[in-house]
């Protein structure tokens, strides 16, 4: 079974690379924006914290080869935090 869905990459993008990296050939754009950011200090990620604001500049989880995995093991607590109802 494929699993080109995983990965995706936009060299055209003015913001290609967006994030230091030494392998352009697998920096993965699928996960643009990192839909862990609301997850906060669970979101697993290399982040810190400037004047309140989570800056995720030394985070590469998203664009990694194991990225798409990492966030679909945490996606169920994205969408929780969605959800209408509160649990």
């Amino acid at each position: 079974m494929s699993e080109n869905y995983k990965f995706v990459q936009n060299t055209k993008c003015e913001y290609f690379p967006c994030h230091k990296t030494n392998d352009k050939e697998n920096f993965n754009c699928l996960f643009c924006f990192c839909p862990l950011y609301a997850l906060k200090d669970k979101c697993g990620g290399n982040f810190t914290y400037n004047n309140d604001i989570k800056d995720c500049s030394n985070c590469t989880i998203p664009h990694s080869k194991n990225g798409y995995e990492h966030i679909m093991s945490k996606i169920e607590e994205i969408i929780r935090i969605g959800s209408r109802k509160t649990q």
